[in-house]
């Protein structure tokens, strides 16, 4: 089984497992090849003490006591087991003399200790997976050829502080696959520097120290940028890591190519030669770099902590669920769904994330716009069978989709909203159960189909025959954003009285629903309904009516585009609808 780096193994005096005999890859034979008398073996140090995740964990005892070996080598008090007193001679047990043979002389082996270990903060990617056991059978090949020869080593750069390493009863190196933010964090605290790289090699050879143990250090890569590389490299992401696993290596064998020109060539040459004689396809890390530096126009590079799309694979969820407003969030100014945004909720989506839609607008409305990019059905955002606050509140579906909350305008309010848009020629719009209704024709109506989706509006005759039509859930004047605050506003703030209020969620249109309802209460009424806490739950909203998810989140986000009183109560401000807010907001913060 492969390893978890554990929080246990992070904070200790070593950066990681190699300093403290962590478990073994697999067994490899290795078979003399080299200049000096030893020979090369593999073993393993793995105590299997219970499975999560379909990995073994390494145990604080098996940890612990290793680690005192350790500490009592340094020290100088660690002492070999003597053997038990006594002699018995083989005429005491009646056993036939036999005349002594002198034993062969024996070549000395030397055992290679490696461990592949994966961070625990990445999650089970299957190609991961796959890549980390492929790791264990080349980590150990690749190590074994690369200390060969080291004694008679001809380069001038190398530090040739590790030579021989037939003076050592074994080596041991450790390997761990991360991601860019868990290099970052390294590169922050190790070196000063805030940003992610592809490896990193942390040498934990003391050459005063003469231990029988030549402990070469620790390998770190970030898968996430390996995969970056691989593909505008135009190579599989296990060429790539194996390409930064032999130029991590060779720095902890002495090379570094930082130190001088000549260091740099020199060091790019061991590369090419090790890959050559591993059969491992791709050039060198120092090779790929000038080719890139010099088939580019490369331009300065900026710290950004929101990942990069395709990299979500690399990282667990920080929120089982995410609740998303529609208009003015998850649609632009044009109503529609971008490519970007499209994009980012299908990796939030495979990665078992789920998106709940809490809008103003009717579920057959979100189910169409939703499926035109790819993100309504089974294994979408909404569907007739998913979860989902509509209405403002006032229609909620919970598990499988069944209607679990639904609360009707009053009818007496209707009746004089009705009175009012025929009296004053201001268009309005019904909704009830599933249909849009009016009383007259009007440019504005159409544009609720044309532009917003909203099921085309069904002209009625009369207002008597508009309120048997159907259940009315809530009521939408259209007008513009001048004629809704100085007019519509201030008179339906007055006019709905005890049984209604008013909401708005952009500038032109007024909705009239249920006194003591909203969407917050309906995005509570689901996370009840669906035993999910708020400290699981992200939210993305704009207008003041998504004041209360936002609060309710465990992380609320207004986009820049929202009012100034959604803004004032979100946790973070994200760029606005009209530039992938949503897609940036989840590629930095929702993992």
């Amino acid at each position: 089984m492969l390893l978890r780096a554990s929080s246990l193994l992070r904070a200790s005096h070593f950066p990681f497992s190699s300093g403290i005999h962590m478990a073994l890859a697999a067994h490899l034979p290795l078979y003399p090849n080299c200049k000096t008398s030893t020979s090369w073996r593999s073993s393993s140090h793995l105590v299997s003490v219970g499975q999560a995740n379909g990995y073994d964990r390494i145990s604080a005892k098996i940890t612990f006591s290793q680690f005192v070996r350790s500490f009592y080598v340094l020290s100088g008090t660690y002492n070999k087991v003597q053997r038990p007193c006594g002699r018995i001679f083989c005429g005491q047990r009646e056993y036939r003399k036999l005349r002594r043979q002198v034993p062969k002389s024996k070549i000395k082996e030397l055992e290679l200790n490696v461990s592949i270990c994966i961070e625990e903060e990445l999650p089970d990617d299957p190609e991961i997976l796959s890549i980390a056991e492929m790791l264990r059978l080349n980590v150990p090949k690749a190590l074994k050829l690369a200390l060969n020869n080291l004694k008679d080593s001809e380069y001038k750069t190398r530090d040739s502080s590790i030579n021989d390493v037939g003076l050592f009863d074994s080596v041991e190196l450790s390997v761990l696959l991360c991601n860019d933010e868990f290099i970052c964090k390294l590169n922050k605290e190790w070196r000063d520097e805030d940003h992610a790289t592809d490896v990193l090699s942390m040498s934990q050879h003391v050459p005063e120290l003469k231990l029988p143990i030549l402990m070469l250090g620790d390998i770190v890569i970030s898968v996430e940028t390996a995969a970056r590389q691989a593909e505008e490299r135009g190579h599989t992401l296990l060429d790539e890591i194996r390409i930064l696993l032999v130029h991590g290596l060779l720095h902890l064998v002495g090379f570094d190519h930082e130190i001088s020109e000549e260091a740099e060539v020199e060091m790019e040459k061991e590369e090419e030669l090790l890959l050559k004689n591993l059969e491992w396809k791709g050039k060198g890390l120092i090779q790929s770099a000038i080719d890139a530096e010099t088939n580019s126009n490369s331009a300065a590079v900026v710290s950004d902590d929101r990942k990069k799309e395709g990299s979500l694979r690399f990282y667990r969820p920080r929120f089982s669920y995410i609740f998303c407003d529609m208009d003015g969030t998850l649609l632009n100014s044009k109503s529609q769904i971008t490519p970007t945004t499209a994009k980012a909720l299908k990796a939030v989506l495979s990665r078992g994330v789920k998106v709940v839609i809490a809008t103003g607008k009717a579920r057959p409305a979100v189910i169409s716009i939703l499926e035109k990019a790819g993100l309504a059905g089974k294994d979408g955002a909404v569907s007739e069978f998913s979860p989902g606050v509509f209405l403002q509140g006032l229609l909620v579906y919970g598990r499988q989709g069944k209607e679990i909350y639904r609360r009707n305008l009053d009818q007496d309010v209707c009746r004089e909203a009705c009175l009012y848009s025929l009296e004053e020629k201001v268009p309005l719009i019904a909704f009830g159960e599933g249909r849009c209704l009016t009383l007259f024709d009007h440019p504005l109506t159409d544009a609720l189909h044309t532009i917003y989706h909203e099921p085309k509006a069904e002209v009625m005759s009369s207002v008597e025959n508009l309120l048997a039509a159907a259940e009315i859930q809530k009521l939408l004047f259209l007008d513009t954003a001048e004629g809704v605050s100085r007019v519509l506003r201030p008179y339906w703030s007055e006019a709905s009285g005890e049984h209604a209020s008013v909401v708005q969620a952009v500038p032109d249109m007024l909705e009239i629903v249920p006194r003591g309802t909203s969407k917050g209460s309906g995005v509570k009424m689901l996370l009840d309904h669906l035993g999910v806490s708020a400290e699981e739950v992200m939210a993305i909203g704009d207008g003041e009516n998504d004041i209360e998810m936002l609060e309710l989140a465990s992380l609320g986000i207004a986009l820049s585009n929202g009012s100034e009183k959604t803004k004032a109560v979100a946790n973070l401000i994200g760029p606005s609808n009209d530039e992938d807010g949503v897609a940036d907001v989840i590629y930095r913060y929702a993992f």
